[in-house]
């Protein structure tokens, strides 16, 4: 069965719905997924497949997420309510029990704090409450010591940085995005989903791997008290489980700001395109010497997490040095365990959200959004 692509695409974009349909052709029948996005503000591609599926359809978005969350930082730094070279502790005492009172707001945004989990780990309860997670923390000895590595903060990064927002504003990070991001530009993008919006959330279909990619699996799969099974809570039974996390209904109404978030392609797409154009007659959010701070690559190299190469700003992934190198310097965003990836690349003026329900192998930028990524890149400097 060929599934149907719905959706549209500007004059110039054609080759992009060619290659979401192609793409679509050798996926699964029950594939699910939305494509859009962003050229200097202007809607080009928003595309959509799958039996049930519809534009306004929403998907759990894990680590996407933090996209949202350093948004706000971001917004909070270039208003100067928040200064990136002061210590945590000038916000939050607490934080500097157990040797982190040295640490700065920059090297906390750039996961080199150390505390990526806790040695008791988090019941899956408390994973959904950022005020929890960072309570807890706060007493956490770090891993390594803090500013001088950099490792994923996977589940915990938003719940650090939210604390910080929190105790600097009076306000959580999630009622800040809501009040001057989500709201102002009706983003289909939610770091706390209302119950009344819940028919329109498509639960997290576990990964359906193929023998091979499950003997990948199960040869990469690192032991209980390794740095990236606490970093994932995997040393508490049941409590790491990412599909779970998403499609529980507490985790969805708090919306952790690490990989709590519920979207749609259009409003990841949005949120960035919002970050770094003018939408709608709305000037930029960000102005262009914050989009260059938090663009700039502070952690680069080994990650003692994941143990492979990656690439961070300040909150953000450097997509561009981490997957797409054709993309432009400085180019921004976050990707998701499930498969979503959102970012801006200032440069071209480009703005890209996807997403889809099933989880995809590996784990992370699920792998499509390569030659898809390229097609809307290559239209858009064309246009």
């Amino acid at each position: 069965m060929t599934l149907e692509i719905h959706g549209t695409v500007a004059d110039g974009f054609e080759a992009v719905r060619e290659e979401f349909a192609a793409f679509v052709a050798e996926e699964r029948p029950d594939y699910e997924g939305q494509l859009c996005a962003y050229v200097h503000g202007r809607r080009v591609v928003d595309l959509w497949a799958g039996d049930g599926a519809d534009a306004e359809s929403l998907y759990g978005v894990f680590s996407s997420t933090k996209g949202a969350a350093h948004l706000v930082v971001a917004l909070l730094v270039q208003d100067g309510t928040l200064e990136l070279d002061r210590r945590v502790t000038y916000y939050w005492p607490e934080f500097g029990a157990e040797g982190k009172g040295a640490l700065t707001l920059r090297d906390l945004l750039a996961h080199r704090a150390g505390v990526v989990g806790l040695d008791a780990g988090f019941s899956a309860e408390e994973l959904a409450d950022d005020r929890v997670i960072a309570e807890r923390l706060a007493d956490q000895r770090p891993f390594w010591r803090p500013g001088t590595a950099f490792g994923y903060h996977a589940y915990v990064i938003g719940a650090l940085t939210g604390e910080v927002v929190r105790r600097a504003t009076g306000r959580t990070l999630q009622e800040v995005y809501e009040e001057r991001i989500r709201a102002p530009y009706g983003l289909d993008f939610h770091l706390g989903l209302p119950e009344a919006l819940e028919p329109r959330f498509r639960p997290v279909q576990p990964m359906a791997p193929t023998p091979e990619q499950q003997a990948v699996i199960d040869a990469e799969r690192t032991g209980p008290h390794t740095l990236g099974s606490i970093a994932f809570n995997l040393h508490v039974p049941g409590a790491g489980d990412l599909v779970a996390h998403a499609n529980s209904r507490p985790v969805r109404a708090k919306g952790p700001a690490s990989a709590g978030g519920v979207a749609a392609a259009r409003g990841l797409a949005g949120m960035y395109a919002a970050a770094i154009s003018e939408v709608d007659g709305r000037p930029p959010l960000l102005k262009p010497d914050t989009v260059a701070e938090f663009g700039q690559v502070h952690s680069v190299g080994y990650d003692l997490v994941s143990r492979t190469h990656k690439a961070f700003g300040l909150g953000f992934q450097m997509t561009a040095d981490l997957a797409y190198p054709f993309l432009g310097a400085g180019t921004f965003g976050h990707s998701g365990a499930s498969g979503s990836q959102a970012f801006a690349d200032p440069r071209s003026g480009l703005a890209y959200g996807y997403a889809r329900r099933r989880y995809a192998f590996p784990g992370g930028a699920a792998p499509e959004n390569e030659r898809l990524v390229r097609a809307v890149h290559t239209a858009a400097l064309a246009s």
